[in-house]
């Protein structure tokens, strides 16, 4: 066993890391739908009582924006920014020898797709800020690891896609055998879970984890699947639920595995399809927030199904649908901080 514990979503946190968008993000061609998309999203969050750290550029214009909000609950932290996805270029926190761990990865926006010199550099600054608690912060860049691609059950078990880690892009297409010794040693893991099926159109992660199947309590897997064999994702999301009835737990036990429903297809501007998904929702102190596409039945049925997962969680439905069209939505705009890490 490790002496290093990934430390699990639904567990108690102190924040969500967020950044605003601004006329030097992707957002600038629709910057004003951005803006109203994250002053939902930081409204649900903070109408639960959890507390929003928001990465901006200008702090007056921040709190001018987001006045409809509980102005105690956030934060505002002025940085710099090439993008607003805080989930992939947050801080990864883990427990080891029972003191929290605040892990600073590589970020090379999904395999040197975009630009990622200003992302790859928050944490760092949060550290020369003084904004992260002493003794916690740790240099992992060498490596390049998105939080959108591993899911953990805080137990030791990971569950990630081989088409995103094993991305040459990112650590030179290293082997599952290679890169299970990169998670035991810097994120604690013994047991690896590879899913090698699964995708969804418009997607530019290479297949992050947070699209497709969770790791939940109790031995669960909540994934995306659907039931329309005209859906040109039928096959992979069937091979996908395929290989998950056959993963097992470390101790040999098959998952509980609970189905979301698939989106209907929504499509940007020239018609392309966007990769919406129920399974991008963010759990923090008993609450799931999880995204919305205006489609009552398939939202409705999507909460029922979380709820299966997370019976004692309060569900909070946010429209996400601006948040498709720059081909994410909550959970990679996101990210977690637990008690001890941040010094706000």
């Amino acid at each position: 066993m490790s002496d290093i514990r990934f430390i699990p979503e639904w567990e108690p946190i102190e924040y969500i890391l967020l950044a605003l968008p601004n006329k030097d993000t992707d957002w600038d061609y629709i910057l004003q739908e951005a803006i109203q998309q994250y002053q939902r999203l930081v409204k649900a969050i903070t109408d639960e009582g959890i507390k929003v750290a928001l990465l901006c550029h200008d702090v007056g214009e921040a709190m001018e924006i987001m006045q409809e909000s509980d102005q105690a609950l956030i934060t505002y932290i002025p940085m710099d920014y090439n993008d607003t996805w805080t989930r992939d270029y947050g801080l990864i926190t883990v427990m080891r020898n029972e003191r929290l761990r605040a892990l600073d990865f590589g970020f090379n926006a999904w395999g040197l797709k975009f630009a990622a010199d200003k992302d790859n550099l928050v944490n760092l600054n949060l550290e020369k800020k003084g904004l992260i608690q002493p003794l916690t912060y740790r240099n992992e860049r060498d490596f390049i690891l998105e939080g959108g691609s591993v899911e953990t059950d805080g137990k030791g078990t990971i569950l990630t896609t081989s088409k995103c880690l094993q991305s040459p892009n990112r650590n030179g297409g290293k082997t599952k055998a290679e890169l299970n010794k990169e998670l035991h040693g810097r994120l604690g893991a013994d047991h690896v879970l590879w899913l090698d099926h699964g995708a969804l159109e418009g997607d530019d992660t290479d297949s992050h984890i947070d699209t497709l199947a969770r790791l939940a309590p109790d031995d669960t897997i909540v994934f995306t699947g659907t039931k329309n064999f005209d859906d040109p994702q039928f096959e992979s999301l069937l091979a996908m639920r395929a290989q998950l009835t056959l993963f097992r737990t470390s101790e040999g036990y098959p998952y509980n595995l609970v189905e979301l429903p698939l989106p209907d297809p929504v499509l940007d501007e020239d018609g392309n399809r966007l990769p919406a998904t129920y399974a991008n929702y963010l759990v923090a102190n008993g609450v799931i927030f999880m995204p919305t596409y205006s489609q009552p039945d398939k939202d409705e049925l999507a909460m029922r199904s979380i709820k299966i997962a997370y019976p004692t969680h309060k569900v909070v439905g946010v429209d996400c649908r601006t948040l498709l069209r720059q081909h994410g939505s909550l959970h990679c705009a996101t990210m977690q901080i637990p008690t001890g890490i941040l010094k706000l």
